[in-house]
C-alpha cells in the first residue's frame, strides 16, 4: 500500500507536493472516482486505473537514483520552470529527480539529488540533526571570539518564525578570513545571517559534505552517482 501522492511521484508525474495539489483540484481519478488526499492504493495491481486529467498513469517500481551534484553559483534550487536557472533544467538528467536540501543562488557546492521521496523526507527532518559541512570566506579578518560566539549559537531572524537561536555547531579556522562550519540544522540563509550577526559579509560559501557524502573533486556543474557503500552508511546514519 502506498499513498496516491507517492504513486504519482514514482510514476514521474510530479513531486508529492505537486500531486497533492492535483488531488485537491480534483484532477486525479482512481477507478473512475475522484481521489482523496492521503488515500492509499495497492501496487502492483493490473486492475488499478489511475488517471490525471483523463490520461492514465502507469506506475513502475523504480531503482533508487542518488547523485552527488556540484551546484555552481547562480543556479537556483527550484523545480519552477519559470526560473531560467533552475537546477532541474541545468542538470538535464534523463530521469525525474529532485533536490534534497537547498543551497541559495549565491552559494555553491554539494547538493544531493534523488528520485526517492522517502529519502528526501527523512533527510529534511530538522530534528534528526544531520551534519552538513561548509567552507566559508568572509570580507575581512575574522576574530577568534566571533568564531566562538557563532559556535555557541547566535540569534538570527527567520521568516515566519521570527528570532531563532542557532544550535551550537563546530567551527574550525582555515585562514584569516575563512573557516569550516558543521551545522545540524538548515535554517534559511543561516550561515550568512550568523556571519552578519557578528558583522561580516560572506564572500563565498561552499558546501563540501552532507552527512557521509563528500563533494570530493567534483567540478562545478558535474555530478557522480553515490556509491552503494555510501548509501549503506547514509541509511545507517539516518536510522541511528
Amino acid at each position: 500500500m502506498i499513498r496516491i501522492n507517492k504513486y504519482l511521484q514514482e510514476a514521474g508525474v510530479c513531486s508529492r507536493r505537486g500531486a497533492d495539489e492535483l488531488i485537491r483540484d480534483g484532477r486525479v481519478m482512481i477507478g473512475g472516482r475522484v481521489a482523496q488526499l492521503g488515500e492509499k492504493i495497492c501496487v502492483p495491481d493490473p486492475g488499478l486505473h489511475v488517471c490525471v486529467d483523463g490520461k492514465e498513469v502507469v506506475w513502475q517500481e523504480k531503482q533508487r537514483i542518488l547523485l552527488a551534484v556540484y551546484k555552481p553559483v547562480g543556479i537556483v534550487c527550484t523545480e519552477d520552470p519559470r526560473e531560467k536557472d533552475n537546477i532541474i533544467d541545468f542538470l538535464q538528467y534523463p530521469e525525474r529527480i529532485t533536490y534534497a536540501g537547498r543551497l541559495d543562488k549565491r552559494s555553491e557546492g554539494l547538493i544531493l539529488m534523488t528520485n526517492d521521496g522517502d529519502l528526501i523526507e527523512q533527510m529534511m527532518r530538522g530534528r534528526n540533526a544531520h551534519e552538513k559541512e561548509y567552507e566559508v570566506t568572509v570580507d575581512r579578518d575574522i576574530r577568534d571570539e566571533d568564531l566562538e560566539k557563532m559556535s555557541q549559537g547566535v540569534p538570527i531572524e527567520i521568516e515566519v518564525k521570527g528570532m531563532v537561536m542557532t544550535r551550537p555547531c563546530q567551527i574550525k579556522r582555515r585562514g584569516d578570513r575563512s573557516f569550516n562550519i558543521i551545522l545540524t540544522q538548515g535554517l534559511n540563509r543561516q550561515i550568512r545571517k550568523m556571519c552578519a550577526h557578528c558583522g561580516y559579509d560572506v564572500v563565498s560559501l561552499k558546501r563540501v559534505r552532507v552527512m557521509n557524502i563528500l563533494l570530493k573533486d567534483l567540478k562545478p556543474g558535474a555530478f557522480r552517482p553515490v556509491t552503494d557503500e555510501e548509501i549503506q552508511e547514509l541509511m545507517a546514519l539516518m536510522n541511528a
